[in-house]
């Protein structure tokens, strides 16, 4: 029996067109693919950085300083991005500083995501007095600047790889707890949670086999995302000195280490600024197209019905019966009568 629609809705919102659903789907598949291939070639960049830099990174020649992109220095070398003040290849040390941004922002990301990921399934699991403690200091900290408790926690540690991991890592995890205690909150009032305590099922195993494994790919998603803002936090605290120390190169030190010699020599920091900023755009994109494609909610405003097979049915607007109600009816196909 047809299904009667009131006239006030639009007729532009009824008709669904699940082939273009099915071809926005294929193109953020490729769009996912193209970003994860270029973090890939990125760590592979990284990985491979004593072979690939042609000259030492924190090697100094003042015969060849402050010299513009040439294949023909003063020194005899090519030098395809430059040198900095003390004469060092900025390209050298473009490589290796990916190297510690990605070191830094996989490392802050796993600390981020094990601490926020288990306070959170702690907190919507088991509610009462648990969930309000937790959810008090992740208000807490994110009323806290984040910039004035790494200069503090520097300031006491000092400065660090590991620290810096820590800091970068813990000023993320309320954004996996936020989300995925939302999750668990919806889980463990479903019907198979219910069951299976009923069957005598242990609340460790619950929770590891059933409700993490429905939250898997929003802790992907949130994952992809604050790698993105790692980096970009890494580089943030290279810059005020508080990250990488010298010489080791990182992208935010030499964006700091070229910022006296902007009109003079643009190239010291101009090309590991640009790469910063394609890394963090191409990551944080990857990320929401990630969240399009694992999103069922998302999927489903996409073909319309809820349905992922873009062979179901398709629904069209019918004229108006003697009521005034819009009627929804499956099309015809073509070869029909």
């Amino acid at each position: 029996m047809a299904s009667s629609i009131p006239a006030s809705v639009p007729a532009e919102a009824l008709p669904v067109d699940v082939a273009r659903g099915g071809r926005v789907t294929r193109r953020t598949r490729r769009l996912v693919a193209a970003g994860l291939a270029f973090v890939l070639l990125l760590a592979l960049v990284a990985i491979a950085a004593p072979w690939l830099a042609p000259h030492d990174p924190v090697r100094q020649s003042l015969r060849v300083r402050l010299v513009a992109p040439t294949l023909a220095a003063a020194d005899g070398l090519a030098h395809p991005l430059g040198t900095d003040h003390l004469g060092r290849d900025v390209l050298s040390r473009t490589i290796f500083g990916a190297r510690v941004s990605l070191v830094v922002g996989f490392a802050a990301v796993l600390v981020g995501s094990v601490v926020g990921a288990a306070l959170g399934i702690l907190a919507g699991y088991r509610g009462g007095w648990t969930d309000t403690v937790i959810m008090t200091v992740a208000d807490a900290q994110l009323a806290f600047p984040f910039v004035l408790l790494a200069i503090g926690i520097i300031g006491v540690l000092g400065p660090s790889f590991p620290t810096l991991v820590v800091v970068i890592g813990l000023s993320g995890w309320v954004d996996y707890a936020r989300v995925l205690r939302s999750q668990v909150l919806i889980l463990k009032g479903r019907e198979f949670v219910d069951a299976i305590h009923a069957l005598g099922g242990a609340v460790p195993r619950i929770v590891t086999r059933h409700i993490l494994p429905n939250v898997l790919s929003t802790l992907v998603v949130i994952a992809t995302l604050q790698l993105a803002r790692a980096i970009v936090l890494e580089a943030t605290l290279s810059f005020l000195g508080l990250g990488i120390q010298p010489p080791t190169p990182s992208w935010g030190g030499m964006i700091q280490e070229g910022r006296e010699y902007l009109d003079s020599a643009w190239w010291i920091s101009i090309f590991p600024g640009c790469l910063l900023l394609l890394t963090s755009l191409v990551v944080s994109r990857s990320g929401d197209w990630l969240r399009d494609l694992l999103d069922p909610t998302l999927r489903a405003s996409r073909l319309g019905d809820g349905d992922a097979d873009p062979r179901r049915r398709r629904f069209v607007t019918a004229p108006p019966d003697a009521h005034g109600h819009l009627r929804a009816c499956r099309a015809r196909s073509p070869h029909r009568s």
